[in-house]
């Protein structure tokens, strides 16, 4: 069962301010904390181990907030947010924090902000870079396991998968691309990343065999190799996810990128590439591209291996 660690006006002095002059002593704050996490096992077990131990949470906030300054709450807030998440077993966090006598006329009780959270949107935030927007809009059709990312480049998606669990095997032809993502792999303490340099264009085929029913799904994002479908395929176990996004040739009409018409997809193309697939999402048009700003016309889908029919008798 699900349910919530709650810890209501936990006080502390911090220094909090926009302004210098309120910052040069500490003043008195608030939280209020609604922590969601799994309570079963401690409820069978009544052992402190198998929950959130709320007196070291309240500890870890008054140490963040004691020690360090900021000017603005949703600063702190942040800080809290990145170490609670960081170290302790919660899915989902409401936080409230105030300051309880701010500088302000008129207010006579307080000011703060509210903050609620879950766990995969703290990834999303943290992610730098980020994410895909189509990774994460599928990302509960992908099992749990190990992962194939192909073209992966320094590794956006490889880390992000990696920080939610998944075991990610990495394949680039840029040997210094690859060198960034173990990098950043060791700075965030991510021991779920392997990889290997691999020109998938260069080599022949049979290779760069990527391995027979070895991953629980494949995401590829804006490469394409046509001759490489039936290795990617074969790669997926059984009931396997093929998560795969790249630039249409709308694109290239309207942007003249990439540069190359070969690059890019035609109409229903990835379908046809596809077919002895189980489709579960497809979708062709103008998606969100690497900025905010920026949007482009790419093919989007999403595709499951048939399980291996049970033999007849």
């Amino acid at each position: 069962m699900g349910g919530h660690v709650v810890i209501e006006r936990l006080e502390f002095r911090g220094r909090c301010g926009v302004t210098p002059e309120e910052r040069a002593r500490p003043q008195p704050l608030a939280l209020d904390l609604e922590l969601d996490c799994r309570l079963e096992a401690a409820g069978l077990s009544d052992d402190l181990v198998h929950t959130i131990d709320y007196a070291k949470v309240a500890q870890r906030v008054v140490d963040i907030g004691t020690v360090q300054d900021s000017q603005l709450l949703e600063t702190l807030a942040e800080r809290l947010m990145a170490a609670l998440f960081d170290e302790f077993s919660i899915d989902h966090i409401k936080l409230w924090l105030r300051k309880l006598h701010p500088p302000i006329s008129n207010v006579t009780r307080s000011v703060g902000i509210s903050i609620e959270r879950t766990r995969l949107t703290q990834h999303i935030l943290r992610a730098d870079p980020p994410p895909a927007r189509f990774l994460v809009q599928q990302l509960q059709r992908l099992p749990k396991g190990r992962v194939l990312d192909v073209a992966s480049g320094s590794g956006r998606h490889a880390l992000f998968l990696a920080s939610l669990g998944y075991q990610i095997d990495a394949v680039d032809r840029d040997e210094q691309a690859l060198a960034r993502l173990s990098a950043s792999a060791r700075i965030r303490h991510l021991t779920g990343i392997s990889s290997r340099v691999l020109d998938l264009e260069r080599q022949p085929l049979q290779e760069s065999h990527l391995g027979h029913e070895a991953y629980d799904a494949v995401v590829v994002f804006f490469y394409l190799n046509r001759p490489l479908f039936p290795h990617l395929i074969d790669a997926l176990k059984p009931g396997g996810v093929l998560l795969y996004e790249t630039f249409t040739l709308e694109n290239h009409v309207q942007h003249q990128h990439p540069k190359r018409r070969e690059f890019c997809l035609a109409h229903s193309e990835l379908l046809r590439l596809t077919s002895n697939l189980r489709i579960l999402h497809f979708d062709e048009g103008l998606h969100e591209g690497t900025s905010e700003s920026e949007s482009v016309n790419t093919a989007q889908l999403v595709a499951q291996k048939p399980f291996t029919p049970e033999p007849s008798t």
